[in-house]
This record gives structure tokens, C-alpha cells and sequence, in this order.
């Protein structure tokens, strides 16, 4: 999968692993992800999900700092995040806010095989233990999207590696990018003004 790095997804991994903040930076993170994906399916399906993806997204918040525990890097560990989003996506027929097309997913859930066993995380299963404690709210599928999918935000031909677009817009394949001496988790969503919940993904 292809992902972006920049110092604001620095900030948000050291509050996120900060007592004190990270609560409020999980929140933001939720939210601003939720609008994220949300903008990528037509506005008649925004309520009607919003409150699936905000409960789904609380539980790969969990799953990326486990993921760093285990020894992942930044940019494996978000990436992490995003193929259990596609996952969920592709179980519910939201193939309009899928990242990689469906017949990837394999590949990638291989990728992180190890990771995905030990926390019970299968295709099917995308939060595994990650589940948060109210469960995750339910939403209406789109199955029949499945039949002729389109994929219309994916972009295919990255599932061998992850690869990170830096803020310097050059590409480095297996997210091997050295974390800034000076991280400040102020850059973080939440944590700072209101603008910094609206970066990228």
C-alpha cells in the first residue's frame, strides 16, 4: 500500500503513546479519519456509517500501538491500520472507499500474518482483539457492489512492501524513514489547534 508520512503523523505516534494526551489525540484521530473515508462515498451514506467507522477506527487505534510494541515501524504499523479498514470495507461492500482492490487484500493480510494471528485478525475478522469494549456499531452493506466492483479510490500494484510518500514527495519502499529528533506532539490532532485534525490519512 501506498501511504504518506509527514511530521504530523510523527506527532501523532508520540501522543499516542503519551499519557496525558493520547485520549484526546485517539478522539481526534477517530474523528478526522471518519471524515476522511467518509468523503470518499456519496453524502446519503455519511450518517448511516458514521457511527460504524468511528466505533471501527476506535479499535485500530489499539492496534497500531500494538503494533509499534511489536517492533513495527511507523509507517507499517498506520499501514496496518489501513488494511484492516479495507477489510471491513470490502466485508461491507464499500468498495467506493476501499484503498487497494480486493484482490490484494490476500497479499497484504500475508504481509502481516504474524501480527494478524496473534490478535485473532482475519479478513473476515478485521478488528480481531481490537474490538473496542461497546463493540463496534452496525451499518447498512452494499453487497451488490461486490458483483462489479469499480474500486474507484484504490490504487492498485503496492500490496509487495509498504511505500511511503514523505513530505519531501519522494517514495521509499518498506516505510524505513528515520523519526525527526524533534517530534512535538503538540502537531498532533487534538493536541494543537483545531487545524491539525485535518491532514491526511
Amino acid at each position: 500500500m501506498k501511504i504518506h508520512q509527514n511530521p504530523r503523523h510523527w506527532a501523532s505516534k508520540k501522543a499516542l503513546t503519551t499519557p496525558g494526551i493520547r485520549n484526546v489525540t485517539r478522539y481526534a484521530l477517530v474523528k478526522m479519519h471518519t471524515r476522511i473515508f467518509l468523503g470518499k462515498t456519496a453524502e446519503r451514506n455519511h450518517e448511516a456509517r458514521r457511527d460504524h467507522l468511528d466505533s471501527f477506527f476506535d479499535g485500530t487505534m489499539d492496534s497500531y500501538v500494538a503494533a509499534l510494541e511489536s517492533g513495527y515501524t511507523e509507517a507499517e504499523a498506520r499501514e496496518i491500520t489501513h488494511v484492516q479498514a479495507n477489510f471491513d470495507f470490502f466485508n461491507h461492500g464499500w468498495t467506493e472507499m476501499m484503498e487497494i482492490p480486493g484482490d490484494e487484500l490476500e497479499s497484504h493480510y500475508r504481509r502481516y500474518e504474524s501480527f494478524f494471528e496473534r490478535h485473532g485478525i482475519t479478513i473476515d475478522d478485521p478488528l480481531g482483539e481490537f474490538v473496542p469494549v461497546d463493540g463496534v456499531e452496525p451499518a447498512p452493506k452494499t453487497p451488490e457492489k461486490l458483483d462489479t466492483p469499480e474500486y474507484e479510490n484504490a490504487i492498485a500494484g503496492f500490496d509487495d512492501d509498504v511505500y511511503v510518500e514523505t513530505a519531501d514527495g519522494e517514495t521509499v519502499v518498506g516505510g524505513e524513514t528515520d523519526e525527526p529528533m524533534d517530534v512535538d506532539p503538540q502537531q498532533a490532532p487534538g493536541v494543537g489547534d483545531e487545524e491539525s485534525s485535518k491532514g491526511a490519512s
